[in-house]
């Protein structure tokens, strides 16, 4: 007699390998997370960027919207990283492009320091609940490409971007991954590389990710 096939459960369904895509606005996390998903068999996280209704007023008087625009944010990444908690029957890799804590990154930059105290009350507290990647990729690039970027991409709201929030984003995410040990890192710069659109690229970075087993690396592509 043949035996019963177990019933899939959290129990019994392994979790799938979780990889986070982090980096400053224009990177091309997105882009990359969407590709990583189309070769591999996995879920996608994704940051709906338009769907905070202050961040188009944010970015013409940040002082006044900071805390709404930031606290929107942070609750609706919340929101998004619990379903990861969810056992997976068919996909073997999570993708998101983004952690948790890069909320943080963005608050500091913005936030008067008793706004920052009422944050960190909230943060912490969800911190918590929030399941930690296995991988973080965190891309680097230079700042004229980021603005070239994220000038291409054509959100509205973002063609007047300011470059000198620019810059202190890009050296607080530095800074951040520096002292970074939560999980195991990959930084990639992209500045020379395209893994948008080539496939040796696209695969080289692949295969990093795969092999790495831990700590942090720095992506060397072959041949460059």
């Amino acid at each position: 007699m043949k035996k019963a096939r177990q019933k899939a459960t959290p129990e019994t369904t392994a979790r799938p390998t979780y990889i986070a895509v982090e980096g400053p606005i224009g990177v091309g996390k997105t882009t990359l997370v969407q590709r990583l998903a189309d070769h591999f068999p996995a879920k996608t996280v994704v940051e709906v960027v338009e769907e905070n209704p202050f961040l188009p007023d944010f970015y013409q008087n940040q002082e006044k919207l900071a805390f709404q625009t930031q606290l929107f944010f942070l609750l609706s990444r919340y929101r998004q990283q619990q379903d990861l908690w969810q056992p997976d029957l068919f996909h073997r890799y999570i993708f998101s492009d983004y952690i948790f804590s890069k909320d943080r990154i963005f608050a500091q930059l913005t936030l008067s320091d008793n706004e920052m105290l009422l944050y960190d009350q909230v943060f912490q507290i969800l911190d918590t609940r929030v399941l930690k990647p296995d991988l973080v990729v965190y891309l680097q690039a230079r700042i004229e490409m980021l603005l070239d970027r994220i000038k291409r991409r054509g959100r509205a709201f973002e063609q007047n971007f300011d470059p000198d929030y620019l810059k202190r984003l890009a050296s607080t995410y530095n800074d951040y991954f520096f002292h970074y040990s939560d999980t195991p890192l990959l930084v990639v710069d992209t500045s020379d590389i395209n893994v948008a659109d080539s496939e040796e690229d696209f695969q080289g970075l692949v295969r990093s990710i795969l092999r790495h087993r831990g700590g942090m690396e720095f992506y060397k592509p072959l041949g460059r």
